[in-house]
């Protein structure tokens, strides 16, 4: 019981740090009154993933889950709403949300009346969410194979990959511990791309460790 009170500590401080990543790009918004070069799509699909972690920590009644997704919901609330102020685009924004609010709408409604309560319902909320996270820990393989043709590393933040690979082991854990199977495979991705950043940071950085070729993570 102490081991696993010890995961829940790491998973809640890793990635409420991991989510706290994001007040670099708010900082910068504020500061320069803009969102030139902010991606708004990772705000979108992040909240998306929170929240439903968040409802299938609710249905299981998991204080780790709730807590640590209720604080990620909220700040990536903060940056959209921070980026549909500073953005040119705010038609196109405000249609993005209006269209994750719907989503979020059609899933509530699916898994609270038309899905039965229990064991049926977590299991489905619990594959979605799994589904959804994998391919989310997946999706910067692209970026990846990008860096390998250049061999360039200044798009990778190494604290963002030290962030991930903690995080994602910490969760790994949780969900061994746990014997939930919906916790534990969706995060087993994010530790794997975390090696292979570290690889190529290794492979690739600079000989001169004092001026890194990294993008590094500053609030």
């Amino acid at each position: 019981m102490e081991f696993l009170q010890l995961l829940s500590c790491a998973c809640i401080v890793f990635t409420v740090g991991m989510f706290s990543t994001g007040l670099t790009d708010l900082k910068k918004m504020r500061t320069t009154r803009s969102a030139d070069n902010i991606q708004f799509l990772p705000f979108l699909t992040t909240c998306l993933n929170n929240l439903g972690w968040l409802y299938y920590g609710l249905l299981k009644k998991d204080g780790t889950l709730i807590l640590v997704n209720t604080i990620g919901a909220s700040l990536q609330t903060l940056y959209i709403l921070s980026y549909c102020h500073y953005t040119k685009e705010r038609r196109r924004a405000w249609l993005q949300t209006l269209a994750m609010v719907c989503t979020l709408g059609v899933g509530w409604g699916y898994f609270s009346v038309i899905v039965s309560q229990g064991n049926v319902q977590l299991s489905q909320l619990g594959l979605v969410c799994s589904v959804f996270t994998i391919s989310m820990y997946l999706s910067p393989l692209t970026d990846l194979m990008e860096i390998i043709r250049t061999r360039s590393v200044e798009r990778l933040s190494f604290p963002l990959a030290v962030a991930t690979f903690l995080t994602s082991t910490s969760w790994t854990l949780y969900g061994m511990q746990l014997q939930d199977f919906y916790i534990m495979v969706p995060n087993t991705p994010g530790i794997v791309t975390s090696l292979i950043r570290f690889f190529l940071f290794w492979s690739f950085g600079p000989a001169d460790q004092s001026t890194p070729s990294y993008k590094p993570v500053s609030i």
